[in-house]
């Protein structure tokens, strides 16, 4: 295959997708909104009869209360809505009129003095004498009593009235809604409000709840980008979600206006309220004064390095009342030295139809205040200039090397290749942004710039490291023949091109070889390592005398790279040279951070090596400190492909409450990219860990979510696999467990991933022995003990001894058991020691030696308590209670765990267990019934329980 054979196509940026099954019309991101208000429209206890929602222009209010509307209505509900406007603020009651118009023939069924109060509302006008508010009052509140009663024509009894714009309403109607509420408080009459800001508070109850919209996150931002038919994709997709902030609305005005040779779709779909929104800000700016505009100009063309005092330095005046004008109407704000824009479209409005001469000089004159600042110096001359010229180039190409944002750095590079006149200068460039775009993660631009850089090129060193960046692509897209094809191929055609990019490309290769797990992969990647040595220098790493430098390659010395591809392909036939490389991290690449692509190629090889090598400390400190570089350059397309072995060993470790945040973090940056394999890695250990806690479902969805080859993903489908037995052994089902694990290993019990296969071994055991295999377990076993050679790991010796206990027919039980926890490097796998712990147990009880496995048990159950492992800790204490010793040891530890606990949540499991509710414990602690919710809902994954007979049970039993 050679390099153009990728099976890319290579569309124009502004090419969109087919919108998604939602529709650009669906709700992305708001299901908490949709939840709060659902319980206010249903009038659920606890929550006020009032709700004002508050948020900036755009951010989604009317699409929530149209929601509850439909929601209201569905529900056979009453629903009265109205919208605000300015012109009509004035004129009293006169959003009242739009309110009741519905039920104007209702009036005359009302007695005579609430009829004439509310028929003379409706014929008030402006300066107009109106009835008294408590007789409109009054009226409206008879006339809504009367569509509440049985039999009218509200079946479920109830009634919403929603009003949009609030903050543009007539005070007088305000005020009578807020009497409204509390007089009927208690009844089935709920207010939803939609408003700016805070003021229409003024005229409702003291209790009425405010509930902020928030902007969406960038998932459901990218979510409703993508429901968008014709929505950019790549660059200009990051671009769109950036600009946006959040802003639903922004986010589909700036998609139209990014947008080149729009989809005639996106027209008809240009509503006269995003019309109005975005030509807002126009006729906002037009009022302010001169120097105020231009003032604007300049804000809105800065960097996010330019900060205030930058841009009044540019402007060349140091009156901050400059700003006064545009911060009274609305357009921006001076917060923490930065000149910030209220509105995403107020930047856009800002710039838009300005002259080019004064963007221009915009750009000249925040660039003369950068000098400090080489990138925005020579971004803001690019952008100035109409032909850059041949030194601008080089200025920016050599600025670029001091960048920490790989999204920054690929955006410039990309733009000064667009107005470079050199060909070899643009191939330069183009490389730069496109090995940058890889570092972000967004492969359809990297898809866009290795097209176009394969257009220009003729470089071989460029050509190789262009390969690069196209093979993570395809990796990331779960195509991993193609992506080790593509690295073969590109070693053959250009070789001897440096050992730096030999290093990289065989660190790649081996990465995808390990995920692949293909024969062929790991065949083939001496070809890349000789490559490496072949290149006249061998990587900085130890010697056969343990130091290290650099000289000439040599088969005792391959650096981390070779042991780390050595090791993919032999599996287990380098221990000692990956326990050299894993032991010696500081004198490889030294105790400092991070410094460059070369040095984090060498991090990444040894913490690999660690990781396959069983040494989690040694992997934990490499992948942390890359994780912590590239997140620094928002560059998660290279943190993905470390993140799958990091989370693995976390879980493995019993650091869980890491793996949590990493990957809620992960899964949301994966998703906004669409990176498939990355995802499903991602879906994998969120079910280990709910799993392992205790709260997965019961039966899987469709899973993954995302479409995924496993074919050539052994790694991704290895661990996929892992989770779902899990699942199935926190539920008791231990056949499906043992058979969604025996599908780790072929007929003939080779394993389908060479490392992650082995290391499901004891639990592969473990469901076998429960479900009755044991025979069939016992040969892929042998198959497993065997690829392991005599001096398994510390963490294989702990399976593969485990394992052999449970299912070795012939073997000496207590003999393995003992060999699997004599060794103390197994508390590095708390969970797999636990296990190992419990199953002795259950050996020795049914030996009839109780006082033995009530040591073991206890000691299995403070690990499970500790780590929140609520399946473990349950089935450990069943054990306790048919050992017949489960009131002893169980009061061990559960007095122990229960000394861990404060005072304050001590009193309050106490008082649980006596029978109290959260409101009665609240009441005599002085704490609110959610806090006291809260406190237990903590407590209980540390006590092993899930309800509060169970606290009965434990506090009886210490």
């Amino acid at each position: 295959m050679t390099i153009t054979e990728t099976a890319w196509d290579a569309p124009e940026e502004s090419e969109g997708r087919t919108a998604s099954a939602h529709g650009a019309g669906a709700l992305f991101g708001r299901g908490a909104d949709v939840e709060r208000l659902r319980r206010c429209v249903q009038q659920e206890p606890g929550t006020p009869g009032a709700l004002v929602l508050v948020g900036e222009e755009g951010i989604g209010k009317s699409r929530l209360l149209r929601t509850a509307c439909e929601q209201a209505a569905g529900a056979g509900g009453l629903v009265l809505t109205a919208q605000g406007w300015a012109p009509e603020r004035e004129v009293p009651y006169g959003l009242l009129r739009h309110l009741l118009a519905p039920l104007t023939d209702r009036i005359p069924t009302l007695g005579e003095p609430h009829q004439q109060a509310l028929l003379a509302a409706f014929a008030a006008g402006p300066g107009a004498t109106v009835p008294s508010g408590a007789d409109v009052s009054a009226g409206t509140a008879a006339l809504l009593d009367r569509l509440c009663h049985p039999g009218s024509d509200s079946p479920a009894g109830r009634v919403l009235i929603a009003v949009d714009d609030a903050h543009a309403c007539d005070r007088p109607t305000l005020e009578l809604l807020g009497a409204l509420v509390r007089r009927t408080e208690g009844s089935r009459v709920s207010l939803l409000l939609a408003s700016r800001d805070c003021e229409v508070l003024l005229g409702l109850p003291a209790d009425a709840e405010v509930w902020h919209v928030a902007p969406l996150s960038l998932r459901s931002s990218a979510d409703l980008l993508d429901s968008v038919p014709g929505a950019p994709v790549g660059r200009t997709r990051l671009e769109v979600l950036e600009e946006a902030e959040g802003n639903p609305s922004a986010l589909l005005e700036l998609c139209r206006r990014r947008a080149s040779g729009a989809d005639p779709a996106l027209a008809r779909e240009r509503t006269p309220r995003l019309q109005n929104l975005r030509t807002r800000f126009d006729a906002l700016i037009g009022p302010l004064p001169a120097r105020t505009r231009r003032a604007l100009v300049y804000a809105a063309v800065a960097l996010p390095g330019d900060d205030a005092a930058a841009v009044m330095a540019a402007l060349d005046t140091s009156d901050l009342r400059i700003w006064a004008p545009a911060e009274e109407a609305g357009m921006v704000a001076l917060i923490d030295g930065h000149i910030v824009f209220r509105h995403p479209l107020a930047r856009v409005a800002a710039s838009t139809g300005q002259p080019a001469a004064l963007l221009t000089r915009a750009h000249r004159d925040l660039a003369e205040r950068a000098s400090a600042r080489p990138l925005d110096r020579a971004r803001h001359l690019v952008a100035a200039a109409v032909v850059p010229d041949a030194s601008l180039i080089e200025d920016l190409r050599a600025a670029a090397g001091h960048s920490t944002d790989d999204f920054t750095l690929a955006r410039a590079l990309e733009d000064a290749a667009r107005v470079s006149t050199s060909v070899d200068e643009r191939a330069r460039l183009l490389a730069g942004a496109l090995d940058a775009a890889v570092a972000v993660g967004d492969l359809d631009w990297v898809r866009c710039l290795h097209a176009r850089f394969l257009s220009v090129n003729s470089d071989p060193r460029l050509a190789r490291e262009a390969a690069l960046a196209a093979a993570t692509a395809l990796s990331h897209s779960s195509r991993q023949k193609e992506a080790f094809d593509l690295l073969l191929d590109s070693a053959d055609r250009h070789p001897s091109v440096g050992a730096a990019v030999d290093a990289r490309s065989a660190t790649l290769a081996a990465a995808i070889a390990e995920q692949s797990g293909l024969v062929e992969h790991r065949d083939r990647l001496s070809e890349l390592v000789a490559g490496l040595r072949e290149s006249g220098l061998r990587e900085s790493g130890p010697g056969p005398d343990g130091r290290t430098g650099t000289g000439p390659a040599g088969a005792d010395s391959p650096g981390p790279t070779g042991v780390l591809a050595g090791f993919v392909q032999g599996v287990a036939t380098q221990p000692r040279s990956a326990r050299r490389v894993a032991e010696g991290p500081d004198a490889l690449v030294g105790s400092g951070p991070l410094d460059g692509r070369d040095q984090l190629t060498r991090r990444l090889a040894i913490g690999s090596v660690a990781y396959l090598s069983d040494e989690p400390d040694v992997a934990l400190e490499h992948y942390r400190a890359a994780d912590t570089y590239l997140r620094g350059r928002r560059a998660f397309g290279l943190r993905a492909w470390h993140m799958a072995p990091l989370l693995d060993t976390l879980l493995a470790t019993g650091q869980w409450s890491e793996v949590s945040a990493r990957v809620e973090e992960a899964t949301d940056k994966a998703a906004v990219l669409r990176l498939t394999r990355p995802q499903a890695d991602l879906e994998a250990f969120d079910l280990s860990l709910r799993a392992l806690r205790g709260t997965a479902p019961a039966s899987l969805p469709a899973w993954p979510a995302v479409p995924f080859d496993g074919h050539e993903n052994a790694a991704t489908r290895a661990r996929l696999v892992r989770a779902g037995a899990l699942v199935a052994m926190s539920h008791g089902e231990w056949a499906d467990a043992y058979r969604r694990l025996r599908t780790l290993f072929a007929e003939d019990g080779a394993p389908l991933h060479p490392f992650l296969s082995s290391r499901c071994i004891a639990e592969l055991a473990l469901a076998a022995h429960r479900a009755g295999t044991n025979e069939e377990a016992a040969a892929v076993l042998a198959q497993v003990r065997s690829a392991h050679g005599e001096r398994p790991t510390a963490r294989m010796t702990l399976l593969l001894h485990h394992a052999t206990a449970l299912v070795e027919p012939g073997a000496d039980p207590e003999h393995h058991f003992r060999l699997a926890l004599v060794n103390a490097e197994g508390e590095r796998w708390p969970v797999e020691r636990a296990q190992a712990r419990l199953s002795y147990a259950i050996w020795l009880r049914r030996a009839r030696r109780p006082s033995e496995a009530r040591q073991q048990l206890v000691a299995a159950l403070d690990t499970a308590d500790a780590l929140g492992s609520r399946p473990l800790a349950s089935a450990i204490r069943q054990e306790l209670r048919a050992s017949g010793v489960a009131n002893n040891a169980g009061s061990a530890a559960d007095s122990a765990t229960l000394g861990r606990l404060t005072a304050q949540q001590q009193q309050i499991v106490r008082m649980a267990a006596q029978g109290l509710s959260n409101r009665e414990i609240g009441e005599q602690l002085f704490l609110s019934p959610r806090t006291v919710g809260t406190h237990l809902y903590n407590v209980y994954p540390k006590l092993g329980v899930s309800s509060r007979h169970q606290l009965r049970d434990l506090l009886q039993s210490t």
